[in-house]
């Protein structure tokens, strides 16, 4: 089966919350449910909450649509009523489901109103709730600073109130975060801890969306038979359960080891029994990745029209969710089918397709990067409480005045008055929120395109004077990377394959400045430099970068272990040197974020005379950290250096590297 990179998502987390929510499914019966709900003797608390637990009972997990209009139904009678804590719970309900839909921007809207009336009222675990899932739709859009940030934010509240089922999914989400970094020990101690906290809680069932994710790590390690045990693990769960949505998950993945193994009769049926499933209960998201994996099936068998079939399924099925990615993987699918049937028309039709999709994913992609996004519904929101509050007090006053008067025509007069006033006011408020909004959206792109070319400080600087000074900077460590023996491994390569793994390492690269706090400046071919200690100045900036460097190595010698016998490699020298700078922008048209000095030079030249596998520093950067009692430093004596004359260096490692494979 052809290769696909599937970006790790929160899909088995909210699996996880649904069959929680059907764990209880049947236990009670739906007809007394009912009974309590439409008792009006009963308090409308527990009118309203015993509704909800038949929602999620009989609807929330097989019939979205339906359960959708039912909380709608549900969020009105709590309104009406002023029950806010139930009113939390309802629009944290109904925005998950959005998302199980694929309706993002809706999903979020409500998340904000349900996040804004729990602070409101002090319910520190509906908020934290509502945090958790704020971040699984970062998550699944790939946006990965915000997830993280609204992940860390919910797991303080559930670490200040003991929520074991709240820490299990956080732990749960950085799992596959790690997992997406290729760092799948780290994951695996996270998962780990997520499936002892239930157990430990008295919640095994839980563990079954934890079990699958295992079950996806031990594939891309290459470990099918423990793959193999957790999938199944996790289905025994959901058919004690009946969670046929875990059913589904649980049998595409026993599906896909199955293909892994070359098995692809036994995986064409278990994916089978997925399908039916996930088509049965309308998860469309679900059906789209079974669909577009039985048509890979189909194809490495050259069994071509089954394989046509199946993907322009997936193909339907991913546009319906709005799937960039599985909308892409699917054309590919349909470029090889249809090339193999000799259809050249159809095939350079989904080829430019694919391209074009690619191109949409990379915009997409530096979209994703903004920080934080304002909702214009909330403020439509906002402005139409305070246009029914003017109107309801100038109202309140023309019947005062016909109360007193007696006067029908001056009654009538005040009344058309107000009436044509709260006109104009509402015409005026609709003008100001469509030019707001239409400003809003422009600044939102333009911040977003300058924040993925300059650092945060200077492009605030910039858009507030329209220039940014150059500075002098008098502590900076500058790294520098660079493969060995680039030019002669490139030759042996296709262009496609070189440039996906200088991407890879740089992917992770940049984050791992992101980790460290180090300013990545530029990429100049197979060479990589960042900087510790500017634009903003720090105390740890020297260690940081020496870690950051530590941890790059690291990378790159996994990056070797992880590849087969015959597999080009790359090995990496790393070389830092810490110094005065000179720091600023370059360009008018196309900035470029840049440093210079004597410094950069050197660095460049520690480089240059490192060894692979090694991070190799300057005298003076050795002077600054040779007491931090976490770095060991190994001394080359005096080195001639081209241009400099003989210099100092220092080799560097921590002393916790034998024990921890990212050296962090």
């Amino acid at each position: 089966m052809p290769y696909k990179v599937l970006y790790p998502k929160p899909v088995l987390v909210w699996l996880a919350i649904l069959f929680i929510l059907s764990i209880g499914a049947g236990q009670n019966d739906p007809d007394s449910l009912l009974t309590i709900w439409q008792d009006e003797n009963q308090s409308d608390s527990v009118r309203g909450n015993t509704y909800l637990d038949y929602i999620y009972e009989y609807y929330y997990v097989s019939e979205a649509d339906s359960a959708l209009q039912m909380l709608d139904e549900l969020r009105q009678f709590a309104e009406d009523r002023s029950i806010n804590k139930l009113l939390v719970d309802i629009h944290s309900s109904i925005g998950y489901l959005q998302f199980r839909l694929g309706r993002y921007d809706d999903a979020l809207s409500n998340y904000n109103h349900g996040l804004e009336l729990a602070e409101e009222i002090d319910y520190e675990l509906g908020a934290a709730d509502i945090l958790l899932r704020i971040g699984f739709v970062y998550h699944d859009n790939e946006n990965i600073i915000l997830a993280i940030s609204y992940y860390r934010r919910s797991q303080k509240i559930y670490e200040k109130f003991d929520d074991k089922a709240g820490l299990s999914s956080v732990y749960n989400e950085f799992g596959s975060i790690y997992r997406a970094m290729g760092d799948l020990e780290t994951s695996l101690d996270y998962y780990q801890k997520s499936i002892e906290i239930n157990r430990q809680n008295g919640n095994e069932p839980q563990n079954a969306a934890m079990y699958s994710n295992l079950g996806d790590l031990y594939i891309e390690d290459g470990d099918f038979a423990s793959a193999l045990e957790y999938f199944e693990k996790g289905l025994e769960i959901y058919q004690e359960e009946n969670d046929y949505l875990g059913m589904a998950r649980s049998f595409a993945g026993i599906g896909q080891v199955l293909a892994e193994e070359g098995k692809l009769q036994e995986s064409l049926n278990e994916m089978q029994r997925s399908l039916e499933i996930s088509e049965e209960i309308n998860d469309i998201q679900g059906s789209a990745s079974t669909f577009l994996d039985i048509g890979f099936l189909f194809l490495d068998q050259g069994r071509l029209r089954p394989a046509i079939q199946n993907c322009r399924l997936s193909l339907e099925r991913s546009r319906q969710v709005g799937d960039l990615g599985s909308q892409m993987e699917a054309c590919a699918c349909l470029y090889e089918a249809y090339k193999g049937i000799n259809n050249i028309e159809q095939a350079l039709e989904f080829h430019e397709l694919m391209n074009i999709l690619e191109d949409s994913m990379q915009l997409e992609e530096t979209a994703k990067h903004v920080q934080q996004i304002e909702f214009s519904n909330q403020m439509l929101a906002d402005s139409l409480v305070r246009v029914e509050k003017e109107m309801q007090i100038r109202l309140a006053h023309q019947a005062e005045i016909q109360r007193k008067n007696m006067n029908r025509n001056l009654a009538l007069a005040v009344g058309l008055f107000f009436l044509l006033l709260s006109v104009g006011l509402y015409r005026r408020w609709i003008y100001v929120k469509r030019s707001k909004a239409i400003i809003e959206k422009e600044k939102e792109r333009s911040d977003s395109l300058l924040l993925n070319i300059l650092p945060s400080e200077i492009a605030e600087e910039l858009k507030e004077k329209g220039k940014a000074q150059a500075r002098d900077y008098d502590l900076v460590s500058i790294l520098f990377t660079d493969f060995k023996g680039f030019t002669e491994k490139a030759a042996r390569l296709s262009a496609s394959e070189l440039i996906d793994e200088i991407n890879h390492c740089f992917r992770a690269f940049d984050f791992i400045c992101e980790e460290y706090g180090i300013e990545k400046i530029k990429t100049i071919g197979d060479a990589y430099m960042a900087a510790g200690g500017l634009p903003v100045s720090s105390g740890n900036s020297v260690r940081n970068t020496i870690l950051a460097g530590l941890k790059m190595q690291a990378f790159i010698q996994k990056r070797k272990e992880d590849k087969a016998e015959n597999e080009i490699y790359f090995d990496m020298r790393v070389g830092i040197h810490t110094g005065p700078v000179v720091a600023g922008i370059v360009g008018v048209k196309k900035f470029q974020y840049d440093v210079w000095g004597d410094t950069v030079n050197t660095a460049a030249r520690m480089e240059s005379n490192g060894v692979p596998g090694k991070v190799n520093v300057s005298q003076d950067t050795y002077e600054l950290m040779k007491d931090d009692p976490q770095f060991e430093f190994t001394s080359r004596g005096s080195v001639e250096v081209k241009g400099k004359g003989s210099m100092k260096m220092w080799f560097v490692t921590t002393r916790s590297s034998s024990s921890s494979k990212w050296n962090s």
